[in-house]
């Protein structure tokens, strides 16, 4: 056979190999879909591919073919999956799909081992994994986003009415943001963090309009020590502790630094609390541990 027959025939291999991995964002494990002598044979077609000298060195189509495998991912079996979704069943099937995603990523990864060094080592390109999550931000994210945040805010709230709600769905999309570069400002996490600041500001401003009208001034207080005990667990298992402390900034500002003086006027209209003691309650909460 000639060398370009052999090239061709690699190329030929390497897209039954992608052909298959595809499958495993439907759910399929790698282990299940490929044997690891199969892995090794889609490694050397790729190596063989990229090792010819000019004109036969294919390292740029093969590139190539990999951006196009991954759009192919996202506009064939991504976007489907996520069309029509809302609410909680969004925020689901987005985590599930981007575990399959990864796990496609993995098993690909292994295939174009030797691109993804030989682009690197010579600058051609951005490591694969960057340019495959890159493809998922700019596909998936971009649209998606926002639909998403309000599912987790939606959550967030449930489960401050204490309705039952999966936390696991929040602690996954905490570690999606972390997987997608953090919490560093302009990135999903800083987005997010910026949403759940003003709609926990909005929350608590009209709860501590409620509980004003409702309980007595030394209850109010007692209400707003559990609650800020309880948002500090709940926010824990999903935020950076940076981000909790300024949420908790935001309750404490709603619930008693903005509500301080109508709590006064409240208990001197109701007359039943000793002033010492009451004193002693609002600074109890004043001073509680935030951070």
């Amino acid at each position: 056979m000639s060398n370009r027959g052999k090239l061709e025939e690699s190329m030929k291999t390497l897209e039954e190999g992608i052909k298959k991995v595809k499958f495993i964002l439907d759910g399929y494990p790698a282990c299940k879909l490929f044997a690891s002598e199969e892995y090794m044979r889609y490694y050397d077609c790729v190596y063989l591919l990229c090792v010819q000298p000019p004109p036969f060195d294919l390292s740029a189509e093969l590139l190539n073919r990999y951006h196009a495998t991954l759009d192919e991912s996202i506009n064939l079996k991504v976007l489907p999956s996520l069309k029509d979704k809302s609410g909680t069943s969004l925020l689901a099937e987005f985590l599930r799909i981007w575990t399959n995603y990864k796990a496609m990523l993995k098993c690909l990864g292994g295939f174009f081992l030797y691109l993804d060094k030989k682009c690197t080592d010579q600058k051609r390109s951005a490591p694969l994994k960057e340019i495959a999550f890159s493809c998922f931000q700019n596909g998936v994210c971009n649209d998606l986003l926002p639909k998403i945040f309000d599912a987790a805010l939606l959550l967030i709230s449930q489960d401050r009415r204490e309705e039952p709600i999966d936390r696991s769905l929040l602690q996954g999309l905490s570690n999606f943001f972390v997987e997608n570069d953090g919490p560093k400002k302009g990135t999903y996490y800083h987005m997010f963090e910026e949403k759940l600041l003003t709609d926990t500001s909005s929350c608590y401003a009209r709860i501590a309009s409620e509980w004003l009208h409702s309980y007595s001034s030394a209850d109010y207080i007692l209400k707003v020590e559990r609650c800020l005990n309880d948002e500090k667990g709940r926010l824990s298992q999903f935020l950076y502790p940076s981000s909790v402390e300024k949420l908790l900034q935001v309750v404490h500002l709603k619930l008693i630094g903005e509500m301080t003086s109508q709590l006064i006027e409240k208990q001197k209209a109701e007359n039943n609390l000793n002033s010492t003691r009451y004193q002693e309650l609002l600074s109890r909460c004043a001073n509680l541990n935030i951070g």
